[in-house]
């Protein structure tokens, strides 16, 4: 009786819609019009749902809210388990299709009495003709969220139940609602459960077609960032593909900036949809007005080089238009701070600072001395965050844990007409990998300063050359179009800074420096001499390197090659 009630009904509303279109287009109507309907072209009243949810948070809430407008609820498993427990009368999937759920749930909605509730075109008399003579009954509101795919990946579970949490049935759904949002409601995000309950409440039980072509949107963005998920751990994670014939990418939209690099560009952050994710962007933001695209940038750049340090001394970076202008260790940070701040205290003003350890007082209390756009820190003691607190502009971002530095991953660059991809750059050296190639080999300090000095290039623009001592970066040359000049500037700034901090020699003399890729010749060597650097680390592999050797050998120089290189551009 209830399937061929509702036949009658969708029939009834078929032959109404017909005719207001017909009126629409200037023919009479062939039947009268009730005037209260005019509004059903656009305002489709919700008469059934179905709940299948394996997120369970406001779906109670969402269930009396339906109820309350006589909403017949259709629901699965543990979903219908869970509103049944609230108190609400709900009918299963099964009473609606006349099949049991089987397979272990894998099939319980692909069915015509499913789709054809959601798929069926209202006022097309004969789809209703088809519901009518099979029985279907219309579905009005969808309510699904999907398999924890991507948290199932994140917990490390086995790949049998990895598989089992690809969803089949809802998406299928989600599609299938989605498309026919003309008259069917799809919700997907429990966020938006409250917008639907304001939305009936406002519209007697309705929902207006601005309303479901906006959830039809979000909609279909979920599902294709749920394949997306899938896809991607089908071809890195279980098939070790590192570039799958398609490069299936999805991020949701975190918040939109007020600008670009430039006020006359739109910008926005998006965040990937993997809960593993970690970085600048999951950061917290405990005080300061809204990071900019700028912001973001140069914090991200500041944090991933003080990751490098993660398990080291304490150790601060500071940042300038996305190249470091300083950065040092110590034994406390405030020792790091000063040491970092010495070395450029110029390009240091407005610019970003990383520290590897909780922020303390007299660390806050120094950084509060210039100004300062941004500082990111795993966390803050109270003292630390009371001083900042005085400096409102100033954003604070607590990160908790530092990023690996060593982890995989891609790194996505857009051009005209194409996307570039590669791998992170997480190519790291250490004492054994590298190949003295000079007749002096580096004493233990400058083997030190040699490998602080190549830590800080890997995060310097090319043309990169870094000058540095006793855990300090003394010079920093950055994005030069020649090697030369970039050893050059690195020096020159190391003379100023002497010279502002009243020091009797600059401290390249004596320094170690580090080029992120080979000497092509060995004019840029021979700067880095006269700079008085006395130990050298680079990558080796030119065509002169011989003749960069014997330069180095003749200024008794001691140098390395890493056979790594790090070009940042």
């Amino acid at each position: 009786m209830r399937m061929r009630f509702q036949a009658k009904r969708n029939r009834a509303f078929a032959l109404y819609f017909c005719a207001v279109r017909a009126y629409g287009a200037g023919a009479k109507p062939s039947c009268p019009l009730p005037v209260e309907s005019a509004l059903l072209m656009t305002d489709y009243p919700i008469k059934r749902a179905l709940l299948s949810v394996s997120d369970k948070a406001g779906l109670i809430e969402l269930g009396r809210a339906l109820g309350q407008h006589g909403v017949e609820l259709v629901s699965t498993g543990g979903t219908a388990k869970a509103l049944r427990e609230a108190g609400l009368e709900v009918k299963d999937i099964s009473d609606l299709t006349g099949f049991p759920e089987m397979m272990d749930g894998r099939v319980k909605t692909l069915h015509p009495k499913v789709h054809g509730g959601l798929l069926a075109v209202r006022n097309n008399p004969d789809h209703v003709a088809s519901m009518e003579s099979h029985e279907i009954g219309a579905i009005d509101l969808v309510v699904v969220n999907l398999y924890p795919f991507a948290a199932t990946v994140a917990k490390g579970a086995e790949r049998e139940e990895i598989i089992e949490n690809i969803d089949i049935g809802g998406p299928s759904m989600v599609r299938s609602a989605a498309k026919n949002h003309e008259s069917v409601a799809i919700v997907t995000d429990p966020a938006d459960y409250d917008r639907l309950i304001a939305e009936m409440a406002e519209k007697g039980g309705a929902t207006s077609y601005d309303f479901r072509r906006m959830l039809a949107a979000k909609a279909y963005a979920a599902t294709a960032a749920y394949d997306s998920m899938i896809a991607s751990w089908f071809a890195f994670a279980d098939q070790g593909v590192m570039f799958p014939d398609t490069l299936a990418v999805a991020s949701t939209l975190s918040t939109t900036l007020r600008y670009g690099e430039n006020p006359h560009q739109s910008a926005a952050l998006y965040l990937p949809t993997s809960p593993s994710a970690k970085g600048i962007a999951q950061a917290s933001q405990i005080q300061g007005k809204a990071l900019s695209y700028n912001n973001y940038n140069d914090a991200d750049a500041a944090l991933e080089l003080v990751s490098e340090f993660r398990n080291g001394p304490p150790t601060v970076v500071i940042v300038k238009h996305a190249n470091p202008c300083g950065v040092a260790t110590g034994e406390t940070l405030i020792e790091a701070y000063e040491a970092a701040l010495a070395c450029d205290s110029v390009s240091a003003f407005g610019g970003i600072i990383a520290v590897n350890r909780p922020l303390d007082g007299p660390t806050a209390e120094a950084i509060s001395g210039i100004f300062t756009e941004v500082v990111a820190a795993p966390d803050a003691n109270d003292e630390a965050r009371a001083i900042f607190a005085k400096k409102k502009n100033l954003r604070l971002l607590l990160t908790g844990d530092l990023p690996d530095p060593a982890r995989p991953g891609l790194q996505i660059k857009t051009i005209a007409g194409g996307l570039l991809v590669q791998s992170r750059d997480n190519g790291q050296v250490d004492r054994d990998a590298l190949k003295v190639v000079t007749k002096r080999a580096p004493t233990d300090q400058e083997l030190k300063d040699c490998l602080f000095a190549w830590t800080v290039a890997k995060h310097v623009k090319s043309n990169a050359i870094v000058y540095a001592k006793e855990g300090s970066t003394a010079g920093v040359g950055a994005g030069q179009m020649n090697r030369l000049e970039s050893a050059r500037i690195a020096a020159w700034k190391a003379k100023d800074a002497a010279e502002k901090a009243g020091w009797d020699t600059p401290r390249t003399i004596g320094s170690a420096v580090a080029s992120d890729a080979f000497f092509p010749f060995a004019d840029g060597l021979l700067a880095a001499v006269e700079a008085g650097a006395t130990a050298v680390i680079q990558p080796g592999g030119s065509i002169r390197d011989d003749e960069v050797i014997a330069a180095a050998d003749e200024a008794g120089l001691a140098m390395v090659f890493t056979g790594m290189r790090h070009f940042r551009h």
